[in-house]
Formats: C-alpha cells, structure tokens, sequence
C-alpha cells in the first residue's frame, strides 16, 4: 500500500475525513518554508500538498499568487523544491506529499526526468493544474512507469459524462473543486456540493478531496461529512503573509489554526 492509499485509509478507521493542507514551496523563504511544513506535521495533517512556485500561475487567486511571488522573490528554485522534500523526509516518511504543480514546470526540464527527480525526494502524487487527462498521454506513461501517484481535477462544469473518464486515470485521488474560478477563501460552501459529491462518487470508487473557499473547522465538518478529503489552502497561506514579519508567531498561529481545522474532519 502506497502512502496516500494508506493515508485515506488510516483516516477512515478513525471516523474522520482526511485534511489535506497547501502551501506555497519556498513562501516566504526556503528555510521557514520548512519550518511551515513541519508546523502542519505537528498539527497532524493527513496529506502535504506543497505549490511549486510559477511565474505564472492561473489556477490560483490572489492570496496564491503572491505566496509564489514572494518564494520566486526569495530566490526559491526547483533545487530548493526539491530539497524542501528531503528534508521533510529525513523526519517523515509516512505522510504523503503531493505536488501542486504547472506542466511547464516539468516539460521544460524533461518530464520523465522531473518526475524521477520528484520520486527520488519523496513525492507520492503530482496534481498538474493545466494538463487535462485527454492531453496526458505522456505524462501518465511517465507517473506509471516510475511509480508517481497522478492526481486530477473535477469542475462544478464538469459534465457528467466526462466525469467517469477523468476518474479512470486518477491513481491518486479526485479533488473536486467546489467552486468555479481560482482558489481563495470563501465564506459559505457551494450550495450544490452535496449533489456534485454524490454525482461524482457513483462514477468512481477512488478517493475524493473536496477544496477550494474551505477556511473553518465548521466548513471542513461540513465537507468531512461528505468526501473523503478537506483541502485547506488560502486561510493558511494567508496566515503565512499576516505573519510575515514575526516567523515565531507566523508558526505558532499556523499550528493554532490547521490543529482546530484538522479538529473539524472528526466525524
């Protein structure tokens, strides 16, 4: 068993939903890029998923996009991506790690040879935000030869038909974003996400993370009770930038905060 299986797994037997955190590699710097993912293991998240900074992000909001400027400011390369896993992983081989990534980022190097790279610090799983499964051929050749977890995509658009298909070549995990648009915090929950859960899950027997708006452990409850994964993104990267000048309470209040959303994943 691979470790995000593993992960959904260990969630169920305890009554509860997975939490899924995000972070930006690299923001605000490497270093207490690394203190921030050690701060989200300590708060006992389920699953790591970790940006690779771009310059030219379109699937995130604001709050994202100024979360990979500042790393991009801060000098952050793929080196330092890279490095960010193995260091995660000398003190943590058992949550997996999922990158948050644009396909640009991986074909302009060699795809195989990145995804290798990727393997070999330790990531389990890549969600490619602008690379449909239709045009994946390749890369999923890739992720299946070298053993790499591939993680897609579904839409409030997606039709139902299509649904089926995407769900065939996930070996991951399905995230379903909740809401059209680009990431950021929002205050109520899709209005539709029950009926687009279930929709989903009669197509598909993998596990399904909900995210996109999710900022309370009220909301994550909510999500919890439907899908098998909450991911939390904008209201920790937010808690990164309102911190920016005091790294000590940055880390504490990062703890303070995913401790109590990972609270609202109890079922």
């Amino acid at each position: 068993m691979n470790r995000i299986e593993r992960a959904f797994q260990n969630a169920k037997s305890q009554n509860r939903s997975a939490f899924v955190s995000y972070i930006c590699a690299g923001d605000p710097n490497p270093k207490t890029s690394l203190q921030i993912c050690r701060a989200l293991l300590r708060s006992r998240v389920d699953i790591l998923e970790i940006g690779v900074p771009f310059s030219d992000p379109l699937a995130d909001g604001l709050t994202n996009q100024l979360a990979a400027q500042r790393a991009l400011e801060a000098g952050t390369t793929r080196e330092d991506v890279f490095d960010l896993v193995r260091k995660i992983r000398e003190k943590d081989g058992q949550t997996p790690i999922v990158f948050y990534t644009y396909y640009n980022l991986m074909f302009s190097g060699g795809l195989e040879a990145y995804i290798a790279e990727a393997k070999e610090a330790g990531v389990d799983g890549l969600l490619v935000l602008d690379l449909p499964p239709e045009e994946a051929g390749d890369f999923m050749e890739a992720c299946l030869k070298i053993e790499m977890k591939t993680v897609f995509l579904l839409a409030p658009t997606t039709p139902e038909e299509r649904v089926e298909y995407i769900a065939q070549n996930a070996t991951g995990f399905i995230y379903y974003v909740s809401r059209t648009g680009v990431t950021g915090v929002r205050k109520d929950l899709a209005s539709d996400l029950q009926e687009m859960v279930d929709m989903i899950k009669r197509h598909s027997d993998n596990s399904l993370v909900v995210g996109f708006g999710i900022q309370s452990p009220d909301q994550v409850n909510a999500v919890a009770r439907l899908a098998d994964g909450v991911v939390v993104g904008s209201a920790i990267v937010n808690t990164i930038k309102d911190n920016l000048e005091d790294e000590k309470k940055m880390l504490e209040r990062i703890e303070s905060l995913v401790t109590d959303l990972v609270g609202g994943t109890q079922l």
